[in-house]
């Protein structure tokens, strides 16, 4: 039996539901409140701290109380803590944002927490008004479609995942919105003890996947991370070539700096253009 852990949201559940099914062993499913999932009156750059959905999670692994983790890989900080380990990042969804509802004009009220979308979303579109959206995925469209919001901003994996694709209105290209580190991807963390675990779940392993997110966490790593900072990452693979186009902004919105480095190892090419991008910070 392995237990996998998750939080208890509706997408959360069936990212650790599609993981159980996929390893084809017996398994169950214990749910863990994290901090993230208990703080929703305020945006998630004002509670300070890392692994806001991780973390507990993170502590039943060490205690033993569960075997692994499915998280979205997104929201985990650059650092894992002592004696865990990533043990595999299957093949990555869509890393896109999407917007849900009415096409953007000036005076639009966007709903969106995240501050790596709303510097971007200004520069795109000056006029409109940015406010607070909080709470999981279906709780975010409920609010949409209560009229508190003319357009909200999701990750279109998440909507894929849970047949909701047809609520996109439209797809954001990723030189126009730069997604999250991670974003569209899961993340399976286990014990780093070579474990039955660990090798169960080394086997939904995505060379591709992992490679990619690799350059995109590099980069993460040279700023910290957490969700104080307005940080976005992404890279594709062309051959044994990494693109990565990344930016990063004072949490303000100001002195927004945008960037891209290709090269071989994805380590480099993620600290490498970091480094490009803080020296002229």
């Amino acid at each position: 039996m392995i237990v996998i852990g998750s939080r208890g949201s509706q997408l959360a559940l069936w990212q650790a539901n599609h993981i159980a099914s996929l390893l084809k062993v017996e398994t169950r499913i214990e749910i863990i409140k994290t901090t993230g999932d208990k703080i929703q009156d305020v945006p998630l750059s004002q509670v300070g701290g890392k692994g806001l959905f991780t973390k507990e999670i993170e502590e039943a692994l060490l205690d033993r109380r569960i075997d692994l983790a499915v998280h979205s890989l997104k929201d985990m900080p650059s650092e894992l803590p002592d004696g865990l380990i990533l043990s595999a990042i299957p093949e990555r969804e869509d890393a896109r944002d999407a917007l849900i509802g009415a096409p953007l004009r000036e005076g639009s009220r966007v709903g969106t927490s995240s501050l790596r979308r709303t510097v971007q979303l200004m520069a795109m579109h000056r006029g409109v008004s940015i406010e607070m959206l909080r709470g999981n995925l279906d709780t975010r469209l409920r609010k949409l479609d209560e009229g508190h919001y003319d357009t909200i901003i999701l990750a279109a994996a998440g909507l894929r995942r849970l047949g909701w694709a047809d609520r996109i209105s439209e797809l954001i290209p990723v030189d126009v919105m730069i997604p999250a580190v991670g974003q569209g991807a899961l993340a399976i963390e286990t014990r780093n003890d070579n474990g039955e675990a660990h090798k169960i779940a080394h086997t939904l392993e995505h060379e591709a996947s992992r490679i990619a997110i690799t350059a995109e966490r590099a980069f993460l790593a040279v700023f910290g991370g957490g969700c104080q900072v307005p940080i976005g990452a992404h890279a594709t693979i062309n051959a044994s070539q990494i693109h990565l186009r990344a930016f990063v902004s004072e949490p303000d919105g100001t002195n927004v700096k945008r960037g891209e480095l290709t090269g071989a190892d994805p380590e480099s090419v993620g600290r490498s253009l970091a480094k490009r991008l803080f020296a002229t910070a």
